[in-house]
């Protein structure tokens, strides 16, 4: 089967909007493929790293441009690289005539509705609070793809390292602040704060009274600090020369790319807070 064209009423509307000129760079990336498989555009950097593990990579038209930015990207910069990326106007995607559009929760309603308009069909994604999230959004996007099987061994993964590097049992909690950017500490119903409690982490920033997106100022940090600041930030109070005379309290780097997504995402945040941990015993 031939490459797929775009139908006549897309071609009115990208003229409208003055996106003919990318019609021929999309032709391309679509050359040679039958059409029997579902074929996706991200524009979330969560999603992203998903559907690189679960769909063909001849499915992926593009990831959001957030997969080629080493601070935003879940994705590693090899893995990224075999991927175009986009920006996420609606005259990137309708040039490229995805099957499925990938979004956040987030999307801004005219980009939903002007993509509605074109007869794309998108699939909005929200934030995974717990591991089990993970897993269902990980269950939906391999159906999508037609490659369930993928879901699963995926699954398996973070399943195996969530238990290779869970707190031994009868250790003592160690007492912890993630110190994320903008000096700000995460909720009890994060994800990032359960892989930090299965990790044998407890939450000082919980103890202070403290909850998600709370900040916590240099000042208050010193007058009660943890056994463990956790630093995800590069402000300037988060890497102040006062936190080196804290005497009792171990800080470590955290990367920021390991808060905000799940998936196999997961599986790189439990190895590391598995390492902190173990090298704390």
């Amino acid at each position: 089967m031939g490459m797929r064209t775009l139908s006549g009423a897309r071609m009115a509307i990208l003229a409208a909007m003055g996106a003919l000129v990318m019609v021929g760079c999309a032709e391309s990336a679509r050359s040679g493929h039958d059409g029997s498989a579902t074929r996706f555009v991200s524009l979330n950097p969560c999603t992203d790293a998903i559907l690189v593990e679960v769909a063909d990579p001849d499915q992926v038209l593009a990831l959001s441009h957030y997969s080629h930015d080493l601070q935003a990207s879940s994705i590693s910069p090899a893995i990224a690289a075999r991927f175009p990326v986009i920006t996420g106007t609606v005259e990137e995607v309708a040039a490229l005539d995805p099957d499925v559009v990938l979004s956040s929760d987030f999307i801004a309603p005219a980009t939903r509705g002007a993509l509605s308009q074109l007869g794309f069909r998108t699939e909005a994604f929200g934030i995974a609070n717990d591991v089990q999230q993970s897993f269902a959004q990980i269950r939906r996007l391999a159906a999508l793809a037609g490659h369930q099987e993928r879901g699963e061994v995926l699954i398996g993964r973070i399943k195996a390292a969530i238990v290779e590097n869970a707190s031994p049992p009868g250790s003592v909690p160690i007492s912890t602040v993630l110190w994320q950017p903008g000096e700000i500490v995460p909720g009890e119903t994060t994800l990032i704060g359960a892989l930090m409690r299965q990790a044998g982490f407890a939450s000082h920033s919980a103890e202070l009274g403290l909850g998600q997106a709370d900040y916590l100022p240099l000042e208050q940090m010193i007058s009660s600090p943890p056994q463990l600041l956790l630093v995800a930030g590069n402000s300037r109070g988060q890497h102040h020369p006062a936190l080196a005379r804290l005497q009792q309290t171990r800080v470590e780097p955290l990367d920021p790319s390991l808060l905000y997504c799940a998936g196999p995402t997961i599986i790189r945040a439990a190895e590391r807070l598995g390492n902190i941990r173990r090298s704390m015993l």
